[in-house]
């Protein structure tokens, strides 16, 4: 009869019961270098997803200044920097624009801009917001 497992060697029958300490060690070595690589993409996607929290976070305030300065009855022309309460920093400016093209026109059109500046983490950032009102001008 002849043995099932292995070969035959000075009379015995080898027959493999485990890993070797080099095959663990080639699995561990390659399993480490596998978790590494999905740690780092994660860490990356949460990075991504606090800058994009931010950017919305200042879109919104910049919106909701634009808002306020286009329900403004009073528009004129100027420009101001102011900080918000949550740390962003507001520079906008009101200024006239096409004059050669509303001289004749009962209207004035004025081109607005709106910058919210923060700081994220050591990195200065910032997100502008750009629009145009048409006023009847002032006689």
């Amino acid at each position: 009869m002849r043995p099932t497992c292995g070969s035959r060697r000075r009379g015995r029958v080898q027959c493999p019961e485990g890993f070797t300490l080099l095959e663990v060690l080639v699995a561990l070595a390659l399993l480490s270098i596998a978790l590494v690589v999905i740690l780092q993409l994660f860490s990356a996607n949460m990075r991504g997803i606090g800058a994009s929290d931010s950017y919305a976070k200042a879109v919104m305030t910049a919106e909701s200044k634009m808002r306020e300065v286009l329900d403004d009855e009073a528009i004129h022309e100027k420009t101001w920097s102011e900080t918000t309460d949550n740390g962003y920093r507001i520079d906008g400016s009101i200024a006239g624009t096409e004059e050669k093209r509303t001289e004749n026109l009962p209207v004035e059109l004025l081109d607005i801009t709106l910058t919210v500046h923060w700081t994220d983490g050591t990195k200065e950032r910032a997100v502008s917001l750009k629009t145009m009102k048409l006023i009847p001008k002032k006689v």
